[in-house]
Protein backbone atom coordinates (compact mmCIF):
# COMPACT_ATOMS: atom_id res chain seq x y z
CA UNK A 1 0.00 0.00 0.00
CA UNK A 2 1.18 3.52 -0.67
CA UNK A 3 -0.11 7.06 -0.26
CA UNK A 4 1.21 9.66 -2.69
CA UNK A 5 4.10 7.39 -3.62
CA UNK A 6 5.09 6.58 -0.02
CA UNK A 7 5.15 2.84 0.66
CA UNK A 8 3.55 1.85 3.95
CA UNK A 9 3.59 -1.41 5.86
CA UNK A 10 0.63 -0.95 8.24
CA UNK A 11 -2.99 -0.39 7.20
CA UNK A 12 -3.95 1.19 10.53
CA UNK A 13 -3.77 4.97 10.97
CA UNK A 14 -4.13 6.16 14.56
CA UNK A 15 -5.24 9.49 15.99
CA UNK A 16 -3.42 11.08 18.93
CA UNK A 17 -6.19 12.92 20.81
CA UNK A 18 -8.11 12.05 24.01
CA UNK A 19 -5.60 9.60 25.53
CA UNK A 20 -5.39 9.46 29.35
CA UNK A 21 -1.69 10.33 29.28
CA UNK A 22 1.22 10.78 26.84
CA UNK A 23 2.72 7.50 28.06
CA UNK A 24 -0.47 5.58 27.22
CA UNK A 25 -0.58 7.26 23.81
CA UNK A 26 2.99 6.17 23.10
CA UNK A 27 2.28 2.59 24.23
CA UNK A 28 -0.89 2.47 22.11
CA UNK A 29 0.98 3.61 18.99
CA UNK A 30 3.56 0.90 19.57
CA UNK A 31 0.87 -1.74 20.15
CA UNK A 32 -0.90 -0.67 16.96
CA UNK A 33 2.40 -1.04 15.08
CA UNK A 34 1.21 1.73 12.76
CA UNK A 35 3.20 3.87 10.34
CA UNK A 36 1.04 7.02 10.48
CA UNK A 37 -0.50 9.08 13.26
CA UNK A 38 -2.77 12.07 12.79
CA UNK A 39 -2.01 15.24 14.70
CA UNK A 40 -4.01 18.43 15.04
CA UNK A 41 -2.18 21.72 14.76
CA UNK A 42 -3.91 22.71 17.98
CA UNK A 43 -1.82 20.13 19.85
CA UNK A 44 1.41 21.84 18.83
CA UNK A 45 2.60 25.26 19.99
CA UNK A 46 5.65 27.35 19.28
CA UNK A 47 5.38 29.02 22.70
CA UNK A 48 4.04 26.47 25.17
CA UNK A 49 6.34 23.85 26.62
CA UNK A 50 3.64 21.18 26.68
CA UNK A 51 3.20 21.52 22.93
CA UNK A 52 6.89 20.96 22.35
CA UNK A 53 6.85 17.93 24.66
CA UNK A 54 4.01 16.40 22.66
CA UNK A 55 5.79 16.96 19.36
CA UNK A 56 8.95 15.44 20.81
CA UNK A 57 7.00 12.34 21.86
CA UNK A 58 5.62 11.91 18.34
CA UNK A 59 9.08 12.26 16.79
CA UNK A 60 10.51 9.69 19.18
CA UNK A 61 7.91 7.13 18.06
CA UNK A 62 9.40 7.17 14.56
CA UNK A 63 6.06 7.37 12.76
CA UNK A 64 4.96 9.55 9.87
CA UNK A 65 2.75 12.49 10.84
CA UNK A 66 -0.47 13.31 9.03
CA UNK A 67 -1.54 16.78 10.26
CA UNK A 68 -5.24 17.55 10.13
CA UNK A 69 -7.49 20.58 9.98
CA UNK A 70 -9.82 19.30 12.70
CA UNK A 71 -12.39 21.80 13.89
CA UNK A 72 -12.32 23.96 10.75
CA UNK A 73 -15.75 25.07 9.52
CA UNK A 74 -14.81 27.18 6.50
CA UNK A 75 -12.58 26.94 3.46
CA UNK A 76 -10.46 29.87 4.59
CA UNK A 77 -9.94 28.40 8.06
CA UNK A 78 -9.03 24.97 6.68
CA UNK A 79 -6.60 26.34 4.09
CA UNK A 80 -4.90 28.63 6.62
CA UNK A 81 -4.60 25.79 9.14
CA UNK A 82 -3.11 23.51 6.49
CA UNK A 83 -0.55 26.15 5.53
CA UNK A 84 0.46 26.56 9.17
CA UNK A 85 0.63 22.79 9.67
CA UNK A 86 3.01 22.44 6.72
CA UNK A 87 5.36 24.92 8.38
CA UNK A 88 5.14 23.30 11.81
CA UNK A 89 5.35 19.65 10.83
CA UNK A 90 7.43 19.92 7.66
CA UNK A 91 5.22 17.76 5.46
CA UNK A 92 3.02 18.37 2.40
CA UNK A 93 0.53 15.81 3.73
CA UNK A 94 -2.71 17.17 5.16
CA UNK A 95 -5.87 15.44 6.34
CA UNK A 96 -8.43 17.95 5.17
CA UNK A 97 -11.53 18.47 7.28
CA UNK A 98 -14.14 21.14 6.54
CA UNK A 99 -17.02 20.56 8.94
CA UNK A 100 -20.51 21.37 7.74
CA UNK A 101 -22.66 20.36 10.71
CA UNK A 102 -21.75 20.91 14.35
CA UNK A 103 -23.86 18.04 15.71
CA UNK A 104 -22.85 15.22 13.36
CA UNK A 105 -19.49 16.68 12.28
CA UNK A 106 -20.51 15.75 8.74
CA UNK A 107 -18.14 17.21 6.13
CA UNK A 108 -19.15 20.29 4.15
CA UNK A 109 -18.56 18.59 0.82
CA UNK A 110 -18.80 21.83 -1.19
CA UNK A 111 -16.22 23.56 0.97
CA UNK A 112 -14.13 20.39 1.04
CA UNK A 113 -13.81 20.28 -2.76
CA UNK A 114 -12.98 23.99 -2.90
CA UNK A 115 -10.32 23.71 -0.20
CA UNK A 116 -8.85 20.57 -1.77
CA UNK A 117 -8.48 22.37 -5.10
CA UNK A 118 -6.68 25.29 -3.46
CA UNK A 119 -4.34 23.11 -1.43
CA UNK A 120 -3.54 20.74 -4.28
CA UNK A 121 -2.57 23.73 -6.42
CA UNK A 122 -0.22 24.80 -3.61
CA UNK A 123 1.56 21.44 -3.62
CA UNK A 124 -0.23 19.78 -0.71
CA UNK A 125 -0.95 16.05 -0.78
CA UNK A 126 -4.52 16.03 0.45
CA UNK A 127 -6.33 13.31 2.41
CA UNK A 128 -9.95 14.52 2.41
CA UNK A 129 -12.36 13.46 5.14
CA UNK A 130 -15.54 13.04 3.13
CA UNK A 131 -18.85 11.24 2.84
CA UNK A 132 -19.20 8.05 0.79
CA UNK A 133 -20.77 9.95 -2.09
CA UNK A 134 -19.72 8.98 -5.62
CA UNK A 135 -20.23 12.46 -7.06
CA UNK A 136 -18.22 14.12 -4.32
CA UNK A 137 -15.48 11.54 -4.77
CA UNK A 138 -15.27 12.41 -8.47
CA UNK A 139 -14.94 16.12 -7.65
CA UNK A 140 -12.23 15.49 -5.07
CA UNK A 141 -10.19 13.44 -7.52
CA UNK A 142 -10.61 16.17 -10.14
CA UNK A 143 -9.40 18.66 -7.51
CA UNK A 144 -6.12 16.76 -7.21
CA UNK A 145 -6.70 14.31 -4.35
CA UNK A 146 -5.15 10.88 -4.81
CA UNK A 147 -6.54 9.38 -1.60
CA UNK A 148 -10.14 9.44 -0.31
CA UNK A 149 -11.21 9.05 3.31
CA UNK A 150 -14.98 8.39 3.54
CA UNK A 151 -16.57 8.23 6.97
CA UNK A 152 -18.00 5.04 8.38
CA UNK A 153 -20.22 6.97 10.81
CA UNK A 154 -20.07 10.36 12.57
CA UNK A 155 -16.81 11.06 14.38
CA UNK A 156 -16.56 9.52 17.83
CA UNK A 157 -19.89 7.65 17.70
CA UNK A 158 -18.50 4.12 17.48
CA UNK A 159 -21.43 3.11 15.28
CA UNK A 160 -19.28 1.31 12.73
CA UNK A 161 -20.19 1.20 9.04
CA UNK A 162 -23.53 3.01 8.75
CA UNK A 163 -23.89 2.67 4.98
CA UNK A 164 -22.22 -0.47 3.71
CA UNK A 165 -23.88 -0.09 0.31
CA UNK A 166 -22.33 3.36 -0.22
CA UNK A 167 -18.90 2.18 0.92
CA UNK A 168 -19.06 -0.87 -1.33
CA UNK A 169 -20.15 1.28 -4.28
CA UNK A 170 -17.26 3.67 -3.69
CA UNK A 171 -14.79 0.78 -3.67
CA UNK A 172 -16.25 -0.64 -6.89
CA UNK A 173 -16.26 2.73 -8.69
CA UNK A 174 -12.67 3.59 -7.79
CA UNK A 175 -10.74 0.30 -7.69
CA UNK A 176 -7.33 1.94 -8.07
CA UNK A 177 -7.76 4.84 -5.62
CA UNK A 178 -6.50 4.31 -2.06
CA UNK A 179 -9.57 4.40 0.19
CA UNK A 180 -9.45 4.78 3.97
CA UNK A 181 -12.48 4.43 6.24
CA UNK A 182 -12.21 7.40 8.58
CA UNK A 183 -14.44 8.03 11.61
CA UNK A 184 -17.16 6.13 13.43
CA UNK A 185 -15.24 2.90 14.00
CA UNK A 186 -15.97 1.56 17.48
CA UNK A 187 -14.89 -2.08 17.59
CA UNK A 188 -12.20 -4.23 15.98
CA UNK A 189 -14.98 -6.07 14.14
CA UNK A 190 -15.96 -2.78 12.45
CA UNK A 191 -12.43 -2.34 11.20
CA UNK A 192 -12.30 -5.92 9.95
CA UNK A 193 -15.57 -5.38 8.09
CA UNK A 194 -14.14 -2.30 6.37
CA UNK A 195 -11.12 -4.25 5.24
CA UNK A 196 -13.32 -7.11 4.02
CA UNK A 197 -14.99 -4.59 1.69
CA UNK A 198 -11.61 -4.08 0.04
CA UNK A 199 -10.66 -0.82 1.71
CA UNK A 200 -6.97 -0.07 1.92
CA UNK A 201 -6.79 1.18 5.50
CA UNK A 202 -8.73 2.39 8.53
CA UNK A 203 -8.19 5.57 10.54
CA UNK A 204 -9.49 5.69 14.09
CA UNK A 205 -8.91 7.52 17.34
CA UNK A 206 -11.71 7.51 19.92
CA UNK A 207 -12.22 3.74 19.84
CA UNK A 208 -8.67 3.28 21.13
CA UNK A 209 -8.12 6.45 23.18
CA UNK A 210 -11.33 6.07 25.21
CA UNK A 211 -11.23 2.28 25.60
CA UNK A 212 -10.89 0.77 29.05
CA UNK A 213 -7.40 -0.37 28.05
CA UNK A 214 -6.20 1.73 25.11
CA UNK A 215 -3.02 -0.24 24.61
CA UNK A 216 -4.78 -3.61 24.45
CA UNK A 217 -7.44 -2.14 22.15
CA UNK A 218 -4.79 -0.76 19.79
CA UNK A 219 -3.32 -4.23 19.47
CA UNK A 220 -6.77 -5.73 18.90
CA UNK A 221 -7.45 -3.29 16.06
CA UNK A 222 -4.10 -4.06 14.45
CA UNK A 223 -4.91 -7.77 14.38
CA UNK A 224 -8.48 -7.19 13.18
CA UNK A 225 -7.28 -5.13 10.24
CA UNK A 226 -4.78 -7.81 9.27
CA UNK A 227 -7.51 -10.48 9.48
CA UNK A 228 -9.97 -8.39 7.46
CA UNK A 229 -7.45 -7.75 4.72
CA UNK A 230 -6.45 -11.42 4.58
CA UNK A 231 -10.11 -12.40 4.35
CA UNK A 232 -10.72 -10.00 1.48
CA UNK A 233 -7.73 -11.31 -0.45
CA UNK A 234 -8.81 -14.91 0.19
CA UNK A 235 -12.14 -14.32 -1.59
CA UNK A 236 -15.09 -14.73 0.78
CA UNK A 237 -18.15 -16.65 -0.38
CA UNK A 238 -21.17 -14.72 -1.63
CA UNK A 239 -24.14 -14.59 0.77
CA UNK A 240 -27.26 -16.48 -0.26
CA UNK A 241 -30.86 -16.68 0.93
CA UNK A 242 -31.18 -20.47 1.13
CA UNK A 243 -29.17 -23.04 3.04
CA UNK A 244 -26.44 -24.97 1.24
CA UNK A 245 -25.32 -28.20 2.96
CA UNK A 246 -21.62 -28.50 3.58
CA UNK A 247 -21.95 -32.30 3.62
CA UNK A 248 -23.24 -33.70 0.29
CA UNK A 249 -26.38 -35.80 0.39
CA UNK A 250 -25.42 -37.80 -2.70
CA UNK A 251 -24.35 -41.29 -1.71
CA UNK A 252 -25.64 -41.20 1.84
CA UNK A 253 -27.02 -44.40 3.36
CA UNK A 254 -30.71 -45.13 2.72
CA UNK A 255 -32.64 -46.56 5.66
CA UNK A 256 -35.83 -47.26 3.66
Amino acid sequence: MDFYGVALRSRLLLGTALYPSPAILADAVRAADCDIVTVSLRRESGRLREGQDFWGLIRDLGVRVLPNTAGCHSVKEAVTTAQMAREVFGTPWIKLEVIGDADTLQPDVFGLVEAAKILSAEGFEVFPYTTADLGVADRLLEAGCRVLMPWGAPIGTGLGLNDVYALRSLRARFPDVPLVVDAGIGKPSHAAAAMELGYDAVLLNTAVAKAGDPVAMAGAFARAIEAGRAGYLAGPIEPRDMAAPSTPVLGRASLA
